[in-house]
């Protein structure tokens, strides 16, 4: 009621978008290949990334799907370059953007491109040939990538001009939808309602507990009703199923950002933690469980990181001399295009690689048995 009122215009604005996609008013575009669409409602911070790469984790250990030329399309946000993109691994995040990268170089056999244009981009990851002769990926400097068979996209759920096979909606535990407003009131870049148009719901970020009562009461909230715990799915009124999971953050071990990284600096018990992520709360907890942190530089998401920036970080370092630099695995990105890092820093700065848990491993299985189940 809040949005309706004092948000009216762009509350309307959503309304009549979404109206006029429902109702055939605005094209549609269908890409030749099964398409995952990742996404969510909310700006920033529900774990688009990991989940985008768990999701290909699980299609490539699928007897089906590993032998296919998987492919993942991103915008590239903060993106230097134009147009249709193919990422490399020896690129960099100015070129590609923080997320692609991170991507790229963790699954470096896998096609990941970018475009602002998710219909575009699907077109020319569907016809390869396509780029070497269109003016529209004239700007595109890696052109030699296999044909898609199945496209992964990275952020797209409010992109309604495009359909895909499966719609998978990221909701952050800590930050519940159905308690927020919309922008600036909130963090809702979307409308509440839209959360019903999603195949699969994701509650990222929840606790390492999560018992059978407070999934229940997150259910409800969604607006899901009969929900089978076990089965992992739910109904809307009407009758529409719907799939819910409950996943959590977890961390790998910590790697060097640089190849001069001393690893006996991970032995110290002090840390200095940088980050420009939406919400650096799990990465600072997770750290505080093993060090004391006696530095914390708190970036705006997407930072690009300046000189200013790494002088700061050199004096918390020379105050403390025997710390660890820590930072997460995003801004591990960024921070290796910078070419002015001293060496010292370098030998001190680590990242810890983030990474999606399911409660159980049934739980997984079915997650992705019912993937499967839309792609096919």
């Amino acid at each position: 009621m809040i949005d309706k009122i004092l948000l009216f215009p762009y509350w309307l604005t959503l309304k009549v978008r979404h109206f006029m996609y429902d109702h055939g008013m605005r094209k549609v575009h269908t890409p030749q290949v099964p398409a995952i669409c990742v996404g969510n409602i909310t700006v920033g911070g529900t774990g688009k990334t990991p989940h985008t790469e768990m999701i290909l984790r699980t299609l490539t250990q699928d007897t089906d799907w590993g032998a296919k030329n998987i492919a993942v399309l991103s915008r590239g946000y903060k993106r230097k370059t134009k147009g249709f993109q193919q990422v490399v691994a020896e690129g960099t995040a100015k070129e590609f953007g923080d997320e692609p990268m991170q991507i790229k170089r963790k699954f470096p056999y896998i096609t990941v491109a970018v475009d602002k244009s998710r219909a575009q981009g699907c077109d020319f990851l569907c016809n390869p040939e396509k780029v070497q002769t269109s003016k529209k990926a004239r700007r595109c400097r890696y052109k030699d990538f296999p044909k898609a068979d199945l496209i992964i996209l990275d952020d797209a759920f409010q992109h309604r001009a495009i359909k895909p096979a499966v719609s998978v909606v990221l909701i952050d535990y800590n930050r519940p939808v159905f308690k927020d407003h919309l922008m600036p009131l909130g963090k809702l870049r979307d409308l509440k309602e839209r959360i019903a148009a999603a195949d699969i719901l994701v509650v990222s970020k929840c606790p390492n507990y999560l018992d059978a009562w407070q999934r229940s009461k997150w259910t409800e909230a969604l607006g899901l009703q009969d929900f089978n715990a076990s089965g992992c799915f739910g109904f809307r009124k009407g009758g529409k199923k719907q799939y819910v999971f409950f996943t959590s953050i977890g961390y790998d071990s910590s790697a060097a950002v640089f190849p001069e990284g001393d690893p006996r600096y991970l032995y110290t018990q002090r840390a200095i933690m940088f980050s420009g992520i939406a919400n650096d709360s799990p990465f600072r907890m997770y750290l505080s469980g093993t060090y004391k942190i006696v530095r914390h530089f708190d970036f705006p998401d997407h930072h690009r990181f300046t000189r200013a920036d790494i002088s700061s970080i050199q004096s918390a370092a020379n105050a403390f001399p025997t710390s660890v630099i820590m930072t997460t695995e995003k801004d591990c990105q960024r921070m290796r295009d910078c070419t002015k890092v001293p060496d010292n820093l370098k030998q001190r700065m680590f990242y810890a690689p983030i990474k999606v848990n399911f409660f159980t491993e049934k739980e997984q299985e079915v997650f992705a048995s019912t993937l499967n189940s839309f792609l096919k």
